[in-house]
C-alpha cells in the first residue's frame, strides 16, 4: 500500500462497502475503509427503494467526502435482494424503477465521478425468456444512454453472470452469456463484470476467458470460490489471474468484493502481500 492505497499487480482497488466492513452501519463503513488503506471505493444499491430521497443521496455523498474516498462503481437498483431478487432489467413491468433508480445514479455520477454501472439482468419468470430478452436489451441500452454524456467520459455499464444455484432463475451463467448479451445490445460501453467468484464456482476458465476477452471486460471483482472468501481462502489461482489481465491490457480498476471469513480488518493480509508489479499508465 502506499499513498495512492491498495495496490494488486499494479491496479488500484476498491473496497465494496457493501460486504467489506459489515460489522459496522452502513454509512460507518467508508471511513473504516479509508482507516483500513483503501482510497477508493464501490457499493450495491444502499437504498430501499428504486427512488431514494433526496437527504439519502445527500448522505452517501457526504460520507464519501468526509472519508475522502472516491466512489469507482455502484449498482443499479436490483430489486429486494436479501429477498432474493437480482435484478430488475428483465422485468418490463418494472421500468419505471429502473428509470428512476438511474436518475438517482445519475444524480451520484454527476457528483462523485463514479463511472462504473452494475445493471443486474434478473431472473427470468417460467415460458417469459423471450419477452425477459427485449426487455434486458433495451433496459442495457438505456441505462448506457443515461450514462453516455457525463462530463468527464461516458459511463460503462457492467453486465455480470452469476453463480449457479444461488441466484435463482438467473439466465447469465457464464461469461458467454453475459457477452451473447452485450452483443445483442450493440450499445457502446456496455461490457463484462469478471466477478471471479462466481464464474469460477460456475466452473470458467478464468484466465483462458481474459485471453480471448481483451477489450471486452469492464470491471473485475475479486473474491475466492467455492465460498466467496478473501483471496487465499479458496481454490482461485489469482496470481494467474494478474498475470492474465496484464497481458490482455485491462486497464480499469479491480474490487475487493468478498465475505471476509473474519473480521474485515483481518482479511486484508492478500493485499499486504500481493504480486508487485509497476502502475498501469
Amino acid at each position: 500500500m502506499d499513498s495512492h492505497g491498495f495496490s494488486w499487480h499494479g491496479y488500484p482497488v476498491s473496497a465494496n462497502v457493501s460486504l467489506l466492513f459489515t460489522e459496522l452501519p452502513y454509512l460507518e463503513r467508508f471511513a473504516a475503509a479509508a482507516a483500513a488503506g483503501f482510497r477508493t471505493v464501490e457499493t450495491w444499491w444502499p437504498f430501499a427503494a428504486a427512488n431514494p430521497q433526496q437527504a439519502e443521496l445527500d448522505e452517501l455523498v457526504r460520507a464519501l467526502d468526509g472519508a475522502g474516498l472516491s466512489l469507482t462503481g455502484m449498482n443499479v437498483f436490483a430489486g429486494d435482494m436479501a429477498a432474493g431478487e437480482r435484478g430488475i432489467a428483465c422485468r418490463p413491468e418494472r421500468a419505471d424503477e429502473l428509470e428512476a433508480s438511474l436518475v438517482a445514479l445519475r444524480w451520484i455520477a454527476e457528483r462523485t465521478g463514479c463511472r462504473g454501472f452494475n445493471l443486474l439482468h434478473g431472473q427470468v419468470p417460467d415460458g417469459a425468456e423471450a419477452e425477459a430478452l427485449r426487455a434486458a436489451v433495451h433496459s442495457y441500452r438505456r441505462a448506457a444512454e443515461v450514462m453516455a454524456d457525463l462530463e468527464g467520459g461516458p459511463g460503462v455499464i457492467l453486465v455480470e453472470p452469476l453463480a449457479r444455484g444461488l441466484n435463482g432463475a438467473y439466465p447469465l451463467e457464464t461469461a458467454e452469456d453475459a457477452l451473447s448479451l452485450i452483443d445483442e445490445v450493440g450499445a457502446p460501453h456496455v461490457k463484462l463484470l469478471l466477478d471471479t467468484f462466481h464464474l469460477a464456482r460456475n466452473g470458467e476458465d478464468l484466465t483462458g476467458l481474459i485471453e480471448r476477452s481483451s477489450g471486452r471486460i469492464g470491471h473485475v471483482q475479486l473474491a475466492d470460490a467455492p465460498d466467496r472468501g478473501e483471496p487465499g481462502s479458496g481454490v482461485v489461482d489469482f496470481e494467474a489471474i494478474g498475470t492474465a489481465l496484464r497481458a490482455s491490457g485491462y486497464t480499469g480498476t479491480v474490487a475487493a468484493e468478498y465475505k471476509p471469513t473474519g473480521e474485515t480488518l483481518g482479511t486484508l493480509e492478500w493485499l499486504h502481500h500481493s504480486t508487485a508489479a509497476e502502475p498501469l499508465a
